[in-house]
């Protein structure tokens, strides 16, 4: 019995800590499944809804490095989701890109985050060889004879633009630029001598590159603008049987779809007045510009004959009854003109301004549209800027202001920016040291209006490259 006995208390022992062993162990495991559950989150103890919503407030130039706090963080940094939950708080933030051309060969885009004033370089964009652009079984080489045939127009193009030598020097130029839904959009081209439909876009979010839907039409330098969240493409040109041929088509494209659908082409109703048939055939109608207005696309228009532009005054696009009307004459015939014709234009708070270089005796200033008189006004003068080919400017408006971006005295990158203000206030103190010497030179040459005054609020060493165009996202 006694042995028996023993015999059972040890069964029972050991049946008792068998049941304590495995008691302890499903602890030991709850709590472990619960550790891994507070790391799976974005931020321990916190339901991952809140913790989007902290995130949603981070500042866009702290992403990069709450990126590498974890895996999970990246993932709803990159997502969406995030983006749009900014958008609902009202945190999103307004960012200029700009794209420059450096040694006559090579596109590189810039970011600028006005608050911080901290530049971003961005990827480089796809490469784009001459085989790329060729269509119809012709080599690289045919395609240039094609063009040498019609080499005024090739220089007419190239004078137009203020990129004389582009064709020889870079192997894809004359695309447009665009932004819509919070992405870049670079359009067509030459690639080589061949005109191009390809269509990249550059996402913000993930920080990429990444090739659409590609135009119907192949097109080069032509003008783009946004209505209602769609990017339409308008005008350029492309090349014909018998060489380069400008365009009067336009499409539009949706971002929601992916998908670009036609436009009702430009009437050119101007270029169709001409006296004699003569001149039809050696004048060519021309977009030389483009700026969304009142709910409305205004396309300025030109007629030219290398090297002559002649104004013709434009074009208004109505996307409710989807058609094209003309533009008031005095919008048309005073829309100031950059170099070789080309009209550049901004729209901020809902005004349309201008910059007119004017001749190289004045100094440039800033018109304002007024659609009650349709006449452009003068607001601001003596802008001082150098407006010839070798320094060119860009207009752009964020932040409830108007910009403009030029190569300052030392041929660095310069971000003026209109205020009303009663003082210049200098952005030294907020910037790199390289950057503040740039701001501290060039603001001694700003000119302070009773009105509005200019202060530079950016700058960037970069005296080789060449401005192209710019874009403002609000993400």
């Amino acid at each position: 019995m006694g042995a028996r006995l023993s015999v059972n208390n040890n069964r029972a022992s050991t049946t008792e800590l068998s049941e304590v062993s495995q008691s302890e162990a499903c602890k030991r495991q709850r709590a472990s499944s619960s550790f891994l559950d507070e790391n799976l989150r974005l931020i321990p103890c916190l339901p991952d809804e809140i913790s989007l919503q902290i995130l949603a407030r981070l500042p866009r130039i702290s992403h990069f490095n709450a990126k590498l706090v974890s895996r999970s963080w990246k993932v709803a940094l990159t997502s969406g989701e995030l983006y749009k939950l900014r958008k609902e708080l009202g945190t999103t933030e307004e960012w200029l890109y700009i794209l420059t051309k450096i040694f006559g060969d090579k596109l590189l885009w810039y970011a600028l985050d006005p608050v911080s004033r901290i530049w971003q370089r961005l990827p480089p964009m796809p490469k784009v060889s001459v085989e790329d652009g060729t269509r119809k079984g012709l080599s690289g080489i045919r395609l240039w004879n094609v063009v040498a045939s019609n080499i005024k127009i090739v220089d007419s193009i190239r004078e137009w633009f203020g990129t004389k030598d582009a064709f020889d020097k870079i192997r894809c130029c004359g695309c447009s630029i665009g932004s819509v839904d919070g992405r870049l959009y670079v359009l067509g081209g030459f690639s080589g001598a061949a005109a191009l439909k390809r269509v990249w876009r550059y996402d913000p979010i993930v920080n990429c590159w990444s090739e659409v839907t590609p135009m119907s039409i192949a097109r080069a330098y032509c003008k783009t603008g946004v209505l209602n969240n769609k990017l339409y493409a308008v005008g350029g040109v492309t090349r014909g049987r018998g060489g380069l041929s400008p365009l009067q088509s336009a499409e539009v494209f949706d971002p929601r779809t992916g998908m670009w659908s036609e436009v009702p082409s430009m009437p050119f109703s101007k270029a169709q007045m001409l006296p004699t048939a003569f001149l039809a055939e050696l004048l060519k109608p021309i977009a030389t510009g483009m700026t969304s207005y009142r709910g409305k696309l205004y396309v300025p228009q030109s007629l030219y004959c290398w090297p002559f532009f002649v104004d013709v005054g434009g074009e208004v696009y109505d996307p409710e009854t989807n058609s094209w009307v003309e533009m008031p004459i005095g919008m048309g015939e005073g829309w100031p003109a950059k170099q070789a014709g080309t009209k550049l234009s901004v729209t901020v708070d809902g005004g349309l301004y201008s910059l007119d270089p004017s001749s190289s005796q004045d100094s440039p200033t800033i018109k304002m549209y007024d659609h009650q008189d349709d006449s452009w006004k003068i607001i601001e003068g003596d802008l001082p800027i150098c407006t010839d080919s070798e320094s060119p400017y860009l207009l752009a408006g964020f932040l409830g202001k108007l910009h403009v971006i030029t190569k300052g005295t030392d041929h660095n990158i310069v971000v003026m920016q209109a205020d009303r203000q009663n003082r210049l206030v200098s952005a030294a103190s907020t910037s790199s040291s390289s950057s503040s010497e740039s701001l501290q030179d060039f603001s001694q040459d700003v000119a302070v209006s009773p009105e509005h005054i200019w202060k530079v609020i950016a700058a960037k060493s970069d005296g080789s490259t060449e401005l192209v165009s710019c874009q403002v996202l609000d993400i």
